[in-house]
């Protein structure tokens, strides 16, 4: 299962984005540093109204979307990556992630104390950006070291991997995240071997109050993974989205104090309250639906009377390496998938109109599996 790291300084709103996300009052909330320090963690649903359609037509009797398993991780501070706050901690439990989610905090509260000098979100963003490129550089050197030692003895594989180290460094030294530095295939194994912090992608949660919903619009990101609004000049989200645009990085406007008092409230109630602050959709489904492009992530579906299942696999998978993650026999013994756009299913309504229609095709092994494509596998073993 996949996972997503919910990171930030201390008093961002971590813990209550993760209650709001996991419909939850799992984690603890307190208005004082470090009230997390064992990650709380929950699996996620990856809303997807297709599901619902598919099943319909497939009469299916279960509903099976995808999902997202997101950890809620203790606040970092200034100097983790020296062991600061809860430093090392923290940068183990990232390390087990697979993306990162950053909460950066955009409300003014005179209840919960900012760690640091005032309400400042690009300076919050800096400083975790920082933290994570000096543990990663703390740990591209010790691997240098002991590289450096491999080169001594005569060990020939040492060279190819010095050349990566130092490009790594390089990068690092300047600011630029590792997910940055372009790999040649032999050295993507190397790199993996680093569980290096900055190659894991990150979307930023812009953490807003209430009050300022209005002026960001709703339902929208902003960067590489959206067009939200940048909110009014004297909004405290617009310099943080405007350099999520700028870095094509992906942001996402989201008030988690009301979407944790969403939770408590029944789906007609819900509605009425997103409705009067006039948001279109919860901001959580929109977060968790940018975590899934973040690990760019696509979504097939699998189903017949007794269930329709949302899958999630990497973007560019084959046919085979699809029907794996089903079940690895049907990779051992695949012969073919038969394969329809969910798009074009819901045009016909319905399979024997899509059959009619010529529009179920087959596929061989190295077909690449599409994003809303409804695949049935034929396989022998």
């Amino acid at each position: 299962m996949l996972r997503v790291g919910i990171v930030g300084l201390p008093n961002v709103g971590k813990s209550t984005l993760f209650n709001a996300l996991t419909r939850s009052h799992q984690a603890n909330v307190a208005a004082y540093p470090f009230c997390t320090i064992d990650p709380n963690v929950g699996v996620i649903e990856v809303p997807d109204p297709r599901l619902d359609r598919l099943a319909d037509i497939y009469h299916s009797r279960e509903r099976i979307p995808a999902v997202v398993e997101f950890y809620d991780i203790a606040g970092l501070v200034r100097g983790a990556s020296r062991g600061e706050g809860l430093g090392n901690q923290f940068l183990a439990h990232i390390r087990q992630t697979d993306a990162l989610v950053e909460v950066v905090r955009c409300f003014k509260d005179p209840n919960v104390a900012h760690v640091e000098a005032g309400l400042d979100p690009l300076r919050d963003v800096e400083t975790i950006r920082t933290e994570l490129l000096l543990a990663d550089l703390g740990t591209v050197e010790k691997r240098r070291a002991a590289t450096t030692r491999k080169l001594k003895v005569g060990d020939k594989s040492a060279q190819a991997e010095m050349t990566l180290l130092d490009r790594l460094a390089e990068a690092l030294n300047k600011g630029t995240p590792a997910r940055a530095v372009a790999l040649h295939e032999p050295e993507r194994p190397i790199a993996a071997e680093l569980f290096l912090l900055t190659a894991k992608p990150v979307l930023l949660a812009v953490n807003v109050g209430e009050d300022e919903l209005g002026a960001l619009g709703s339902g929208g990101s902003a960067g590489a993974g959206g067009a939200g609004g940048a909110g009014g000049a004297g909004s405290c989200a617009a310099p943080v989205l405007a350099w999520a645009a700028k870095e094509k990085a992906v942001a996402v406007p989201i008030c988690a104090e009301l979407e944790s008092q969403l939770v408590d409230l029944g789906p007609d109630e819900a509605r009425e309250y997103m409705e009067a602050v006039g948001l279109k959709e919860s901001g959580t489904a929109e977060l968790i639906r940018a975590a899934h492009r973040a690990l760019d992530l696509i979504t097939f579906f699998t189903g017949n009377e007794k269930e329709m299942r949302a899958r999630s696999i990497a973007a560019g998978s084959s046919a085979v390496e699809a029907a794996a993650s089903v079940h690895t026999d049907m990779a051992r013994g695949f012969i073919a998938a038969e394969v329809i756009g969910a798009a074009k299913l819901f045009e016909q309504g319905d399979l024997h109109h899509a059959r009619e229609h010529g529009l179920l095709r087959l596929e061989g092994r190295e077909y690449v599996v599409q994003d809303g494509d409804v695949v049935q596998f034929r396989f022998h073993v």
